[in-house]
Order: C-alpha cells, then sequence, then structure tokens
C-alpha cells in the first residue's frame, strides 16, 4: 500500500467513524484500539538462547553452514 493510498484509507477510516451511531461498533474499535499487541515467542526465551539462535542466524547469512546430507556423511565417514 503506498503512502497516497494508506492515507486515502486512514481519511475514509475517519470519515466513517464520525458518522457511526452504533454503539456496539464503537465498543468494538475501542476494543481494537485499546488491545496491546502479543509479545513474540522470542522475547520470551533466555538471553542465552537467544544469543545461540542469533548466532546460528548470523552463521547462515555468512555461508557457515552444510546440508544435512553433507552433515550426516562427514558424521558416518569421521
Amino acid at each position: 500500500m503506498s503512502v497516497a493510498e494508506i492515507k486515502k484509507t486512514k481519511s475514509n477510516l475517519i470519515a466513517w467513524i464520525e458518522q457511526l451511531s452504533d454503539s456496539n461498533m464503537l465498543t468494538v474499535l475501542d476494543g481494537i484500539r485499546n488491545t496491546k499487541p502479543k509479545k513474540d515467542w522470542f522475547d520470551n526465551l533466555p538471553e542465552s538462547q537467544k544469543q545461540h539462535l542469533t548466532e546460528g542466524l548470523e552463521d547462515e547469512k555468512n555461508g557457515r553452514v552444510v546440508t544435512s546430507d553433507k552433515f550426516w556423511q562427514n558424521l558416518k565417514n569421521g
């Protein structure tokens, strides 16, 4: 969605909300506005696990990975 489309959508929503008289709909919209976003599962991990995951992602990003076939082949061959 472009910036112009976002602005138009916001304007349309504001105009629509200003004309609402349905108290149930206003209550639903207010509930959405006041809903706190849920935390990501990553945020609940201990710091050591976060660090390991971050290091693993960095390894992948920098090409320091092997395929599972290669891993098992290396394990078999010592």
